[in-house]
């Protein structure tokens, strides 16, 4: 797909700083429940793609919008020490950062989440930003990333290396020049139509303009088209599931990791489905992302 790149990976959008509790099912209301794990860990799509990438030796940067608040601060300080640059980092006293209380049920394998909003991304001009945008060999962006990349009065798709995480709705987005486009399979079908089957979805995004297309789709795996190639489907890698919390913004960094690198897009994309398996092992959605180097022996 791409030749191997040792430049730096830019990750823009989401950070929060979540507080999870493991229960058995969820609290009733009034009610009083023992937790049987607990942990506060940073998450966010672009942020946790980014520590992921990192892991798989990549050289990251994340940018993003962060308050001046204790939360700001636990937040670049895991980044750090996950060797994420954070210089394009923008604190803004005049914002609180975005936090989440996430309780996961271990009897219905799934998990309810209280949010406090992300504040809008976008940076100033002349800022860090600008510079790592300039120098980045691959741009990543989840959904408020998107907004604040596009926005730019410069903004040509076809000009950068541009990896897009469309989980989440991305209003009046188009896929046109974008490099690597990955929603989830769900969110095709709300694009283009339910009816259709996987590898005509994938289609249809690459006839609207994007160079490759990774469909997530959960324990079913995900199908991959690069380019005119036809569409494979690479299933999911068996896990050991104690959380799904942020296992697909763990696949988005392990697959541009791996692309970056120079595999071919199949491969990256069951490099990152066992990555994000992996990831599923732990309570919050980064302890335990594996530390790995990506070579053709992993594929």
């Amino acid at each position: 797909m791409h030749q191997p790149s040792s430049g730096t990976l830019l990750f823009v959008g989401c950070a929060t700083l979540d507080a999870i509790a493991l229960v058995q099912d969820y609290p009733a209301a009034d009610s009083r429940t023992v937790a049987s794990d607990f942990a506060t860990a940073g998450g966010g799509p672009a942020a946790t793609a980014a520590v992921a990438a990192a892991r798989a030796g990549a050289s990251t940067a994340f940018a993003g919008v962060l308050g001046t608040d204790e939360e700001g601060d636990r937040i670049i300080s895991g980044l750090q020490a996950e060797g994420v640059d954070t210089s394009a980092v923008v604190r803004d006293a005049g914002v609180k950062t975005g936090a989440s209380v996430i309780v996961v049920s271990k009897a219905s394998e799934s998990r309810a989440i209280v949010t406090r909003p992300v504040p809008p991304v976008s940076f100033p001009a002349g800022s860090r930003f600008h510079e790592l945008l300039a120098a980045a060999s691959w741009v990543h962006v989840d959904h408020l990333g998107w907004n604040a990349v596009a926005s730019l009065p410069d903004f040509n798709p076809s000009t950068l290396n541009i990896s897009v995480d469309a989980g989440n709705p991305i209003p009046a987005f188009n896929p046109r020049g974008i490099a690597l486009y990955v929603p989830t399979i769900e969110r095709l079908r709300a694009e283009y139509g339910a009816d259709l089957s996987p590898a005509a979805l994938l289609q249809k995004a690459v006839d609207d303009g994007a160079s490759a297309v990774v469909a997530t789709a959960g324990s079913d795996g995900a199908w991959v088209k690069d380019g005119a190639a036809d569409a494979v489907h690479v299933p999911a890698t068996p896990a050991t599931i104690v959380s799904t919390l942020g296992a697909g913004d763990v696949y988005h960094g392990a697959i541009l990791a791996a692309v970056a690198a120079g595999l071919p897009l199949v491969e990256a994309a069951a490099f990152a489905g066992r990555t994000a398996s992996a990831s599923c092992e732990g309570l919050d959605g980064r302890s335990a992302i594996p530390h790995q180097a990506i070579t053709p022996a992993l594929t």
